[in-house]
């Protein structure tokens, strides 16, 4: 029983100095108020009373530097808000940065990302900081990196949340932001009106030209058909009108029982002969006389 006293004891003390680390964390072992060891994720135990553990997160965290009243460079008031993401290193001289270089670095890390933001936003028209966000947080992540360097810590990136004007600027800025909205959408209209203005005068230009081109085509073929009837006149009706003309003269005369003399061999005479049907007398020579007074004529 005596020795039951003495053990229990012993494993209350044990127990009481048993330390377990996390594969997130990494930590510090002091022995009376000095650095004795690194502890590494696992099982660690401790004197109690005489070592101390102090665990540091290692994995990546956010800090926000909390919405501010910045007084720009054109003296307007804005609100900024701004994220930090940054990391302990696992190694052991920046863990023993990040808690014997530092007190409190998260603390540290947002004041020192609103004292940032004032310097940089304080330099800049408010529509400039609203149009240059990227290069705001360029320069918020190079000052918190290089201020940082000595901590153990790494910055990993700088987020700028929003810059809010006040509110009756917020509606000015929108008024104007509407006004060129409204502008450029009149703009593109009439430009699409002059496009499609402009496409209908090329198709009225090309129909103009067509129809043009067209009516010269047929007044050529109209001359070049009268040209080709006026050859084949003088080339075949010249005479057939001249003989045309005897022709009506001719019937002319019959019509009014006008003897006609035509001297045999004529056109005239084969003429009348192929349109009655017959053929022109043969020549005749005189011999005797008749009874009756008449002249005989007889075939040579």
């Amino acid at each position: 029983m005596n020795y039951l006293y003495l053990i229990i004891p012993i494993v209350i003390f044990f127990l009481i100095g048993i330390r377990i680390v996390r594969p997130t964390q990494r930590g510090l072992i002091e022995r009376l108020g000095k650095y004795y060891n690194f502890a590494s994720p696992g099982f660690h135990w401790i004197i109690p009373i005489i070592d101390r553990l102090y665990q540091v997160n290692v994995t990546e965290q956010m800090v926000d530097a909390e919405p501010q009243e910045i007084i720009t460079n054109d003296n307007l008031n804005a609100s900024v808000d701004a994220q930090v993401y940054f990391r302990v290193k696992s190694d052991e001289e920046s863990v023993k940065d990040s808690i014997y270089n530092v007190n409190d670095y998260t603390w540290q890390i947002v004041n020192l990302a609103r004292t940032t933001l004032r310097n940089i936003i304080g330099t800049l028209t408010l529509k400039s900081a609203n149009s240059e966000r990227g290069k705001i947080n360029d320069a918020l992540y190079q000052t918190l990196h290089d201020e940082t360097k000595s901590w153990g810590i790494n910055i990993v990136r700088t987020e700028l949340k929003e810059i809010d004007p006040p509110k009756d600027v917020q509606e000015t800025m929108n008024k104007v932001v509407k006004a060129e909205n409204e502008k450029i959408a009149a703009v593109d209209s009439a430009t699409a009106a002059e496009t499609v203005a402009d496409g209908v005068k090329r198709a009225k230009i090309k129909e103009a030209e067509g129809y043009k081109q067209s009516k010269i085509l047929h007044a050529e073929g109209e001359a070049e058909a009268i040209k080709l009837v006026n050859e084949a006149a003088d080339k075949y009706f010249v005479g057939n009108a001249q003989l045309l003309r005897k022709l009506e003269a001719l019937e002319s005369s019959l019509e009014k029982n006008t003897k006609i003399v035509i001297p045999t061999g004529t056109e005239l005479v084969n003429i009348i002969g192929d349109m009655a049907g017959i053929l022109p007398l043969e020549k005749k020579t005189y011999h005797g006389e008749p009874t009756d007074g008449s002249k005989l004529l007889v075939n040579n």
